[in-house]
C-alpha cells in the first residue's frame, strides 16, 4: 500500500487549505453556508495582537474571512492537553475582540467562528460533528456571533453527513484511502482536496518537509515528556511540603503551559510559515541549508518579514 503525507501534519494541514476551491467547499460543508452564497474565502494573518507585553501571544492555524464579514479560524488538534476547551474560547474571544478598530463602534464587530478538528476523544457523544452557540436554557438565541464547531476524526461516521468526507480525507493514510474516497464522491471541493493531497506527494521538496516536520514532532513529543516528568518531580517534592495537589499544579502547569505551549506554537509556526514560502517559490536549496543552518534561517525570517 502507498503512504502518502497525513493530512494531519501542520505543514500538509495548511498547504491543503491554501487552495481556495477547497475552502469554500469545506467552509461550506462545515456550517452549512449553500455553496453559490460563498464569494470569497480569504486566507488572512494567523497572528492575533496583544495589546500588553505580558499578554499571551495567539497564533492561529488557519485564518479566513469569508465574504469580507465573518472571521473564521480552522485549528487542527491532534493530541489532547488540559484545558484545551479553554484555549480554544480564548482564541474565539480574542478574534472578536482585534476584528474592532479602535474608535469603531461596536456594530463593526464581524461573527467569529471556530472550527476545531479533533484527533482525540472529546466526550462519550457518539455525534462526530457538533455546532456549539449563544443560547438561554430553553434554547433562545442570545447572538449568531460566536460560534465553535467540534469535528471528531475518531468516531464512527453515519455515512449520511457530508463531513464524512472530510473526516475520511483527514485520516487517509495510503493512496488506496485517496481511491476510495475519490470513487464515491461527486463533489467538486472533495476533489480538488484529493488532487491537491496526490500533488503534494509528488513534490520531493514537500516529502523534505514533511521529515523535518516529523522529526520536529518526535522531538517536541521528548521535550514534552521530559518536562512531564521534571514537573512531576518538582511536583511531589512540593507535595511533600506543601501538599501534593498544589505541588503538581505548580510543576506541571508552570513548566509545561507557559513555557512550551507558547514557545512550540510560535516557534512551529514559524518554522512552517517559512516552508509554505520556500516551497511556493520553489527555492529547494534554500530550504535545504535553512535546515542546517540558524543563522540563514533567521536571515530568510527577516527577508519575509516572518
Amino acid at each position: 500500500m502507498g503512504k502518502i503525507i497525513s493530512l494531519q501534519y501542520d505543514f500538509s494541514f495548511k498547504y491543503l487549505f491554501s487552495n481556495e476551491i477547497v475552502r469554500k467547499q469545506f467552509i461550506s460543508d462545515v456550517m452549512g453556508i449553500p455553496l453559490d452564497e460563498i464569494h470569497s474565502v480569504q486566507l488572512v494573518n494567523t497572528h492575533l495582537w496583544k495589546k500588553h507585553r505580558r499578554q499571551k501571544q495567539s497564533v492561529l492555524d488557519i485564518a479566513l474571512e469569508l465574504n469580507g464579514e465573518c472571521q473564521v479560524d480552522i485549528e487542527l488538534q491532534i493530541r489532547m492537553f488540559r484545558h484545551w476547551d479553554k484555549r480554544t474560547l480564548f482564541y474565539l474571544a480574542k478574534m472578536f475582540i482585534a476584528n474592532l478598530q479602535e474608535g469603531q463602534k461596536y456594530d463593526k464587530l464581524k461573527k467569529c467562528v471556530n472550527i476545531s478538528i479533533l484527533g482525540f476523544h472529546w466526550d462519550d457523544s457518539p455525534s462526530y460533528h457538533r455546532v456549539y452557540k449563544m443560547r438561554d436554557q430553553m434554547g433562545q438565541e442570545l447572538s449568531d456571533m460566536l460560534e465553535v464547531h467540534i469535528i471528531e476524526l475518531k468516531k464512527p461516521l453515519s455515512g449520511e453527513d457530508s463531513i464524512d468526507d472530510w473526516i475520511q480525507l483527514f485520516n487517509a493514510q495510503t493512496k488506496e484511502d485517496l481511491d476510495m474516497l475519490e470513487a464515491k464522491t461527486k463533489r467538486k471541493g472533495i476533489l480538488e482536496a484529493i488532487k491537491v493531497v496526490r500533488e503534494m506527494n509528488l513534490f520531493k521538496l514537500a516529502r523534505e518537509i514533511h521529515e523535518a516536520n516529523l522529526k520536529e514532532y518526535r522531538d517536541r513529543c521528548a521535550i514534552e515528556d521530559w518536562i512531564r516528568e521534571e514537573g512531576l518531580k518538582q511536583g511531589l517534592a512540593q507535595g511533600l511540603e506543601q501538599g501534593l495537589e498544589q505541588g503538581l499544579e505548580q510543576g506541571l502547569a508552570q513548566g509545561l503551559e507557559q513555557g512550551l505551549e507558547q514557545g512550540l506554537e510560535q516557534g512551529e509556526d514559524r518554522l512552517n510559515r517559512l516552508n509554505l514560502k520556500l516551497l511556493q517559490e520553489g527555492r529547494a536549496e534554500d530550504l535545504a541549508r535553512a535546515a542546517r543552518d540558524k543563522a540563514y534561517r533567521e536571515k530568510l525570517y527577516q527577508e519575509y518579514d516572518i
